[in-house]
């Protein structure tokens, strides 16, 4: 359950699901790629930038929210607003960290202090961003169908690889290796608007989802 900013969550993930899987048969267990790299996230922020600034009042500034999570994951958030800014055509995007430094508040200030008249909130995690009176707050980037058509797609990835390679990824993943997926680790412009030319997700998958990621960690 990442969008690319927690590189030690595979390990964890796979230390894990080894330790749970001590006395079951193998490929009972399997770890899954992650939901999505940074490229990805860049495109869903996208997206939501767009559905906010649709009918906004102009000069509007776009703060992206997340959880700290430390200096190199951290700095990826600011490279992931940098390139919303480039592709979104926003003038201001800038960053705010819950539990870190800059603040919401600080980094609301930020933005009114470059010339901005208001500003519009954006989750760039799975958590909600807090809310403040009178500021314009956008709700998850991807709804219940989405994430659970991506979901699906991830744990379908990883059956596949099992099925074909007999691989439960809990080596790769547990060495730092990661999973690659569908789409590709590719940063270039043509790479980040996924939502759009690779898939619709508004349309949930037919499979069962419980299915779908019974066996899936």
């Amino acid at each position: 359950m990442t969008f690319g900013r927690d590189p030690e969550l595979p390990a964890v993930a796979a230390q894990t699901l080894r330790w749970a899987a001590r006395e079951r048969e193998p490929g009972e267990l399997l770890l899954a790629g992650p939901l999505g790299t940074a490229g990805h996230l860049v495109g869903w922020i996208r997206g939501a930038v767009t559905r906010m600034l649709r009918d906004a009042p102009p000069r509007q500034a776009v703060l992206l929210v997340a959880p700290a999570s430390g200096p190199e994951p951290d700095a990826e958030l600011f490279k992931v607003a940098r390139l919303v800014r480039q592709y979104a055509s926003v003038r201001w995007v800038e960053v705010a960290l819950t539990g870190g430094e800059p603040d919401v508040d600080e980094g609301m200030e930020r933005c009114l202090r470059l010339g901005a008249e208001g500003v519009v909130l954006v989750p760039a995690s799975f958590v909600p961003v807090p809310a403040r009176p009178g500021v314009r707050t956008a709700g998850p980037l991807l709804g219940p169908a989405p994430l659970a058509a991506l979901i699906r797609e991830r744990a379908a990835e990883a059956e596949h690889r099992w099925d074909r390679y007999g691989d439960d990824g809990l080596a790769a993943a547990g060495h730092g290796h990661g999973h690659g997926h569908g789409h590709g680790h590719a940063h270039g412009h043509h790479d980040h608007d996924h939502t759009d030319r690779h898939r619709d997700f508004s349309v949930p998958a037919a499979a069962n989802p419980k299915e779908a990621v019974s066996h899936v960690g």
